[in-house]
């Protein structure tokens, strides 16, 4: 099977990929965000974004949208960034609410209608076991979105994750909640290595929820 086109990208992920050259975790108002996907892509266009992934929860609208006003920009002469599909799963490892960030699946794919429509699933489509396979089902990679910020330890979640055949984790992330985005000191470090520990690829975003793409 060859490897995924996203996993060079984020085998190349360190503490200062995010936010001025990737940002795979970033909201707009298809979920909890407060910029269209068009404001969005400005902003990524003006940073100079090399790669991006729009990771609303639990939907993929604002995904053909960004990428059609991609294409029109390219046409004019800008250069703009390799956008990924993606999207934000609410599920339980271990027992313990987390989000999972889907990326770089097949835009439409069946496998993931249980997590378009708006709200968190229930049942079976609510175990990290399931959400894994059905991700992998639509050709896209499985990551732990921020692990520090669980009710269990990134400990106990990063190998239990691994277990289950996540392909990775948010490595760099601001928990601090900065005024500009930066990835947190030691635990942004720690996580990173029990990552690495258990070859998993790292992943980075600035969880955007307001007006600008490098802050929170």
């Amino acid at each position: 099977m060859a490897a995924h086109p996203l996993r060079p990208v984020l085998e190349q992920v360190h503490p200062g990929s995010c936010p001025g050259t990737l940002n795979f975790h970033c909201h707009t108002i298809h979920s909890d965000g407060s910029l269209r996907p068009e404001q969005l892509g400005k902003q990524a266009l003006a940073i100079g974004l090399e790669h991006l992934a729009i990771t609303d929860h639990h939907s993929t609208a604002a995904f053909a949208s960004l990428q059609a006003w991609f294409d029109q920009q390219a046409v004019a002469g800008a250069q703009v960034p390799q956008l990924w599909s993606g999207v934000e799963i609410s599920c339980l490892l271990e027992s313990c609410l987390v989000h999972v960030l889907a990326l770089g699946f097949e835009s439409g794919h069946d496998a993931l209608e249980p997590y378009r429509q708006g709200q968190a699933p229930v049942g079976e489509a609510l175990q990290a076991r399931e959400v894994v396979q059905r991700i992998h089902a639509a050709g896209g990679l499985a990551l732990l979105a921020h692990p520090g910020r669980y009710r269990l330890s990134f400990q106990r979640l990063i190998p239990a994750a691994a277990g289950l055949g996540f392909d990775g984790g948010e490595a760099y992330y601001d928990y601090a909640m900065q005024p500009h985005w930066q990835p947190t000191p030691v635990v942004c470090e720690a996580i990173a290595r029990l990552l690495d520990d258990h070859a998993l690829l790292r992943s980075c975003g600035t969880d955007t929820h307001g007006l600008d793409l490098c802050g929170r």
